[in-house]
C-alpha cells in the first residue's frame, strides 16, 4: 500500500511563497511520474503539473507555468512544489499524486494517477 502525505499548505499574501512537499512510503518512488493538482471551493479538481519518474522532465498547466516549480528527490521519495508570486485565485487544496504506471509518461488527468494525498490548504489572501 503506497501512502502520500502532502504538507507546507498554509495561509500567504499574493505575491508570496510557499513550499509544498510530498512524502511517499513504499520503496518504488522512484519508478514513478508524480502529479500536482489541486480543487477550489466549488470547482473541479484539477491539474497543477507533473514529473517524470526521473525527474528530467517536467510539465505544467499554463496558469502556474513560469510562477511554479516541481520536483523530486527520489533518495527521499519526496516531491515538491515551489509556488512563487501566488496569487487569490492559486487558492486550493493541494493534492500529490501517483501515475498508476511504472516508467509511464507523465499525465495530466486524474484517472491516470492511482493514489492520492489527502491534500493540503493553500489560502492566498489579495
Amino acid at each position: 500500500q503506497v501512502q502520500l502525505v502532502e504538507s507546507g499548505g498554509g495561509l500567504v499574501q499574493a505575491g508570496g511563497s510557499l513550499r509544498l512537499s510530498c512524502a511517499a512510503s513504499g520503496r518504488t518512488f522512484g519508478n514513478y511520474a508524480m502529479g500536482w493538482f489541486r480543487q477550489a471551493p466549488g470547482k473541479e479538481r484539477e491539474f497543477v503539473a507533473a514529473i517524470s519518474w526521473s525527474g528530467g522532465a517536467r510539465y505544467y498547466a499554463d496558469s502556474v507555468k513560469g510562477r511554479f516549480t516541481i520536483s523530486r528527490d527520489n533518495t527521499k521519495n519526496t516531491m515538491y512544489l515551489q509556488m512563487n508570486s501566488l496569487k487569490s485565485e492559486d487558492t486550493a487544496v493541494y493534492y500529490c499524486a501517483r501515475r498508476s504506471s511504472p516508467i509511464a509518461s507523465m499525465a495530466r488527468g486524474l484517472y491516470d494517477y492511482d493514489y492520492w494525498g489527502q491534500g493540503t490548504q493553500v489560502a492566498v489572501s489579495s
